[in-house]
């Protein structure tokens, strides 16, 4: 192995050590406690080096919710893949996305609520984050012909939803309920044709 080759292999596990640590931290204190000072404290390297791997506080949310998302995609996939049916696909779909939000809120808020420069819906949107669109977009699709709208919204219904869950704000044992109208709001619109 070249000096090149190691010290880019080492780079590298810095950075996976500087996202774990704060998954941990986010996870069990909240994103507040996150700070670029107490991820060096924990990795045991300088604020110098962690700036080295991210400019800032908010590029190592960013690293974390890149994670999230291949995590997300799995979850989604293994949805759709496990389903027996085109109906059950939906339903499973929702299901695990409301799983992986519920039971990974500081994860889940740093893919969705932080601020990022993440960007979603353009051309250079990385692949990470399309990953889980295309894992909705596949249970979706037999059930519509704008694949990508509809996606869309069953995506948004399904954030709404479990953000309003999250924070308390319906009543709670009506997830089932919730989610069964909304996945038969997706199965009606494709049911009722063309327009």
């Amino acid at each position: 192995m070249s000096i090149a080759d190691r010290k880019s292999r080492e780079r590298a596990e810095r950075e996976d050590r500087i996202i774990a640590a704060a998954r941990v931290i986010a996870e069990s204190e909240g994103w507040d406690a996150v700070t670029i000072r107490r991820l060096a404290k924990e990795i045991e390297y300088s604020q110098p080096v962690l700036y080295s791997h991210f400019v800032n506080r908010d590029a190592i949310v960013a690293a974390v919710a890149v994670e999230g998302f291949n995590e997300l995609a799995t979850v989604l996939r293994a949805a759709v893949d496990g389903a027996k049916g085109r109906r059950d696909a939906l339903m499973d779909v929702a299901m695990g996305y409301f799983t992986f939000a519920l039971n990974h809120p500081a994860l889940y808020e740093a893919m969705f609520i932080l601020p990022t420069q993440l960007r979603f819906a353009e051309a250079e949107t990385r692949s990470e984050l399309r990953a889980g669109f295309e894992a909705i977009a596949a249970a979706v699709s037999p059930f519509c012909a704008d694949v990508e709208i509809v996606t869309e919204t069953f995506w948004a219904a399904l954030h709404g939803l479990a953000e309003l869950e999250r924070s308390g704000r319906v009543r709670p044992g009506m997830r089932d309920k919730r989610i069964a109208l909304v996945v038969q709001a997706i199965v009606d619109a494709g049911n009722a044709g063309p327009t």
